[in-house]
């Protein structure tokens, strides 16, 4: 029986991904209730693992048919907030390299707002690059939503130091970028260079929002994210539109003042 405690037996196991690991093996001898315990959580917590890796590489094969054809940087581009009433749209583009190994990347709506902050700060360490846009309500209702997403998109990337030489899109194409291009729809599922955009895009408009949540409270910005929930609409009925209500947008023509 080891002398380690169960304690430092779960650390350690904390460190593996081989089944055939000599840990492994030795604990298995190891009657302690304890220690077999964490041996099963291991393969659990192991059987997820193993199948959220396929997942990954499935989710590169984009990036990885582009790097083989010659492409040297190739970026993934996402937007988020085309729908709500208030607030901007925000786009990012993220180029990764073939080293990338951030498994738990996928598309932002399927993680908590904990996993999303953890990976938005070890996206931007890992990235090549990484180049975030910004429109305005104001924008958004001047050019209408399709194309300000679309010139928040260009500005993303024409504000990039690396010039990618493909573009892989989630759902919006760029004909104006003499760029070229794979316009993917629901490609935040399907590419994780356009899943990290999806992730930087959307934790940089939330913390906008609950920041716009302090300075125009009443609506549940910090919540809704600016979508036309019960709360932001009885807001609206009780205070009329603030600065960052789209005009364009009904029912938002219906509160000004």
């Amino acid at each position: 029986m080891s002398s380690r405690t169960v304690a430092e037996i779960k650390q350690e196991l904390k460190e593996i991904h081989d089944p055939d690991a000599p840990l492994l093996i030795e604990l298995a001898q190891d009657q302690r209730k304890g220690v077999q315990n964490a041996l099963k959580q291991w393969y659990r917590r192991e059987e997820r693992y193993q199948t959220a890796l396929t997942a990954f590489h499935q989710r590169f094969k984009y990036e990885q048919y582009y790097w083989q054809q010659g492409c040297q940087y190739v970026a993934g581009m996402d937007e988020v907030g085309r729908g709500p009433l208030a607030g901007p749209v925000v786009t990012c583009v993220v180029i990764l390299d073939p080293t990338f190994d951030l498994v738990g990347v996928t598309d932002s709506k399927q993680l908590t707002r904990h996993e999303r902050e953890n990976l938005y700060l070890q996206i931007v360490n890992e990235a090549v690059e990484v180049s975030i846009a910004v429109n305005d309500a104001a924008k958004i209702d001047r050019l209408n939503i399709y194309a300000a997403t679309q010139d928040a998109m260009m500005t993303s990337v024409r504000q990039l130091h690396h010039k990618p030489d493909h573009l892989i899109v989630d759902a919006v194409p760029l004909p104006a970028l003499e760029i070229p291009q794979t316009t993917l729809i629901k490609g935040d599922q399907k590419s994780i260079s356009v899943a990290a955009a999806s992730i930087i895009a959307k934790e940089y408009r939330d913390h906008l929002m609950r920041d716009y949540d302090r300075i125009y409270p009443g609506y549940d910005f910090a919540d809704n994210m600016g979508y036309g929930t019960k709360k932001h609409l009885a807001g609206l009925r009780k205070l009329g539109a603030t600065p960052i209500h789209r005009r364009s947008f009904k029912p938002v023509p219906e509160y000004l003042k």
